[in-house]
């Protein structure tokens, strides 16, 4: 086959105008290969590069932010104390912090007064979140006679949020896994915002600690109720006696036997039995209330439809609408 003439120029929008020469059956035909062969040609291109694309897009790997991007990790019990310690020692306004597990020991409470002291005659506010079982723990109650006497405040919950400090609402530690061998010190500030609010919201919904000498027996009707109710949660949830008293503060032993006390209310003669009939009965509460909200809801629908009626008697043709 010859050479087919062909004349060609750019545009204006910089794509290329070719010419054909006229009536030429070869060149137009050689053209349509041409034509082909590139379409082939950018299909193959596109699928390979498509190909290629996803072959070498990877999701990137978890890790641990690097200090000074508002997290950091610190591995170690060692460390932990001592990212403690340097916090709390650059505390200047105020200190929340959230201690679950139930008492702590008395040493630790101990050697804890003389720094709370200081920090409350240097002007520093503090709160802190315990669960309601330290309220039957002997040296706890000692601690926090001491430091509310100081100016600290306390309060307690049946359940809450894992341990956590925040200091001054710039910087919070946090556990970092369940053992509590790892910590995140957190100074973003979003995430300091957010937990400070968790805090602020569990505080609200909390009950002022008795810093006045108050026995166990007299103390169990405050806190009881609350502690009854989540173990009934936490049971029906199918949660194991080990995690129910990890969660709320308690010993095992004490656990077990509200758990007694449970089943021997509900009739029940195994653990099993036991959250399945309070379960039931939670659906019969709910059923109940649904029922009265129901019922209360007609109510008021039909006091609204006797204020509308009466309005519209009160709307005399002679009179016209009565100015309200």
């Amino acid at each position: 086959m010859g050479l087919v003439a062909l004349s060609a120029a750019d545009t204006k929008d910089g794509t290329l105008a070719i010419t054909l020469p006229p009536d030429d059956p070869a060149c137009r035909e050689a053209l349509v290969r041409v034509g082909e062969a590139l379409g082939d040609l950018s299909r193959a291109v596109s699928l390979r590069a498509g190909r290629a694309s996803a072959a070498t897009v990877r999701l990137p790997e978890p890790t641990v932010p690097a200090r000074g991007v508002g997290f950091e990790t610190i591995d170690g019990l060692p460390e932990i104390n001592d990212a403690i310690e340097d916090l709390l020692g650059s505390v200047t306004s105020e200190i929340l912090t959230a201690q679950p597990d139930g008492p702590r020991p008395s040493a630790v409470l101990a050697e804890a007064l003389s720094a709370v002291r200081d920090r409350i005659a240097a002007g520093v506010s503090m709160r802190t979140l315990y669960q309601h079982s330290t309220r039957f723990d002997e040296p706890t109650k000692e601690y926090v006679r001491a430091v509310t006497s100081y100016g600290a405040q306390v309060r307690t919950l049946a359940e809450f949020f894992d341990r956590m400090i925040i200091v001054d609402r710039r910087a919070a530690l946090i556990p970092a896994n369940a053992a509590r061998t790892s910590a995140v010190l957190i100074t973003h500030p979003a995430v300091v915002h957010f937990l400070a609010d968790i805090f602020e919201r569990a505080w609200d919904r909390a009950e002022s600690y008795p810093f006045l000498p108050v026995r166990a027996a007299d103390a169990a009707p405050e806190v009881i109720p609350a502690i009854r109710g989540s173990i009934q949660k936490l049971l029906i949830e199918g949660r194991s006696d080990k995690e129910i008293a990890r969660r709320l503060g308690l010993s095992l032993r004490s656990l077990q036997a509200h758990v007694a006390r449970l089943k021997e209310e509900h009739g029940a003669e195994h653990r099993l039995q036991l959250g399945y009939l309070m379960g039931l009965q939670g659906k019969a509460a709910a059923t109940r209330e649904h029922a009265a909200i129901t019922r209360e809801s007609a109510a008021v629908a039909r006091d609204g439809v006797a204020v509308a009626r009466e309005n519209a008697a009160a709307i005399t043709p002679e009179n016209g609408p009565v100015p309200s």
